[in-house]
């Protein structure tokens, strides 16, 4: 499988700051710690932005002003320009929570996971802090939702923790963490 990113990088989404690259200059231990985080925060983001609107999509969720704008702006980054959310008819949220829908398991999962396995660059240990944090983000929307995540968000989770299981093993990196 083919994992390729559909995020922008020229800005970080709300929530996410920018990564240094490392592509002109040796990095300190520090600041290889510091991408490390920032890699996981920002994978963190992008979960539990993509678990959020999920369950909002598929329960018709209402907004904030503040919420509803910042929630645009996140659409807007990674690549939705269909019609606003707050205009869908009930069978338009359908088909765009449907499987082959844009905020379907399959699209949904691989945007999660191409963020993470992209961002980390081959790194193993960055791979594993952008796989730390897509759990947490997961975690996180879990806790904000008030208990389990509705079923599709659930499946997002576990095909995208597959995608980024998988691309770690054909990296030549176990799963397991070493510290555990």
């Amino acid at each position: 499988m083919q994992i390729s990113s559909s995020v922008g990088a020229s800005s970080p989404m709300k929530g996410m700051s920018e990564i240094k690259t490392q592509f002109t200059e040796k990095l300190s231990k520090d600041e290889a710690s510091e991408i490390r985080e920032q890699i996981k925060q920002n994978s963190n983001a992008m979960a539990f932005n993509s678990a959020s609107i999920q369950g909002s999509v598929s329960s018709g969720g209402d907004f904030s002003k503040k919420q509803y704008d910042e929630f645009q702006t996140f659409l807007k980054d990674i690549g939705y320009g269909g019609k606003p959310i707050a205009e869908l008819s009930k069978e338009e949220a359908t088909e765009l929570v449907s499987e082959d829908g844009f905020f379907g398991i399959a699209q949904t999962s691989e945007r999660v996971a191409s963020f993470v396995i992209n961002g980390a660059a081959g790194d193993e240990e960055k791979m594993r802090a952008g796989r730390e944090g897509m759990l947490q983000g997961f975690k996180e929307a879990e806790e904000m939702w008030g208990g389990e995540l509705p079923e599709i968000s659930q499946k997002t989770m576990d095909r995208a923790i597959e995608m980024v299981d998988k691309a770690m093993y054909d990296l030549g990196f176990s799963i397991l963490n070493k510290e555990a």
